[in-house]
């Protein structure tokens, strides 16, 4: 698995479902660190993640504005984005309360 430089979907076992580029990952420590990150807060229009990953998401999901770098911890899967779910989350409204 080379997914460094790419923009992926990372799901962390306590902290969420993120999107962003993939800029470090340590499989020991399941460490992944994420540039220009969103927090995949709630989503609809998809079944799974594989799924966002795809196609990405519909109207009535929650995706958080960008944060420059995050470090992610107890990751437990990445998923590389297609061109058309990266053209969708990158430009999908900023859910704010």
């Amino acid at each position: 698995m080379n997914y460094i430089g790419k923009k992926v979907i990372v799901r962390c076992n306590n902290a969420g479902v993120f999107f962003g580029t993939l800029k470090e990952y340590d499989n020991a420590s399941r460490e992944a660190v994420l540039g220009d990150v969103r927090r995949i807060h709630y989503w609809q229009g998809a079944a799974s993640l594989s799924q966002v990953a795809t196609e990405g998401v519909g109207k009535g999901s929650r995706i958080t504005m960008v944060v420059q770098e995050m470090a992610v911890m107890e990751v437990i899967e990445i998923i590389p984005c297609s061109s058309s779910a990266i053209d969708n989350l990158d430009n999908f409204k900023v859910w704010k309360i």
